[in-house]
């Protein structure tokens, strides 16, 4: 990555000023973001939602199982848009190969637990390294790092179940006589069904907003932090430089 192609305007951030610049430049673009990420979270949703009929937890662990696969879609776009590149669904899905079906078993498996995917997944998805140099990388990220990208997948997953939360009480007040809650009406089997199905809508309208954003602010945090090391490289070469 050559820093001086950034179209951001890179100086010393702390973490948290990093993440925010990610979620500037995914709102300056919010509108690439969404037609591509809705490319693939639409057909994601309909299989889930196709599935509750076999068991009524399966569409939300699938949409929460597949995030690391649809980030992917969201990656790309911010990764061009850093360099003043738009992006339109025709160049994704050109791109499919690369973005789609490139480590899949390593999305859908192990990085889906990783508590700080976000911040890096672009060495998976944008560096083209080999696994054991990317691995490497990884760590150099990390270190020193591991903390604040914690705490920002945190900070997103209490935003994603507050936002859920809110999204079901206004459904439920809205659709109870007097705007109360009938505790009775709980009890009934058809409205437990109902609910649930509500729940996993809420679910899934909420991760289609914020999952954006959640990926930009890893993506800031990333292009701060290999601006960082890449200044530390230069700071090196001076220093042998001057030393001889």
């Amino acid at each position: 990555m050559r820093i001086d192609t950034l179209v951001l305007q890179m100086r010393p951030r702390a973490k948290h000023e990093a993440a925010d610049l990610g979620i500037r430049l995914c709102q300056r673009v919010a509108g690439d973001v969404y037609r591509c990420y809705l490319l693939v979270a639409i057909p994601m949703t309909i299989l889930a939602l196709s599935l509750f009929e076999v068991a009524h937890w399966i569409p939300v662990m699938l949409i929460w199982w597949s995030k690391p696969w649809m980030d992917r879609s969201i990656l790309f776009v911010l990764g061009r848009a850093a360099f003043g590149q738009r992006t339109r669904p025709a160049d994704l899905w050109n791109e499919q190969r690369d973005v789609w079906w490139r480590q899949f078993l390593l999305m859908w498996t192990w990085r889906r637990l990783s508590p700080w995917r976000s911040f890096t997944q672009p060495v998976y998805q944008l560096e083209g390294q080999a696994f054991m140099r990317m691995r490497q990388r990884v760590l150099q990220l990390r270190r020193r790092h591991t903390g604040a990208a914690f705490m920002m997948t945190q900070a997103f997953a209490w935003a994603e179940l507050g936002l859920t939360l809110g999204l079901l009480v206004l459904v439920f007040l809205f659709s109870t006589p007097g705007g109360g809650f009938d505790l009775e009406s709980l009890i009934d089997g058809n409205a437990v069904v109902a609910a649930q199905v509500v729940a996993t809508l809420a679910y899934v309208l909420v991760v289609l907003f914020i999952e954006p954003f959640y990926v930009a602010a890893g993506f800031g945090m990333y292009i701060n932090r290999r601006a960082e090391l890449e200044a530390w490289d230069i700071e090196q070469e001076f220093r042998r430089a001057f030393a001889s």
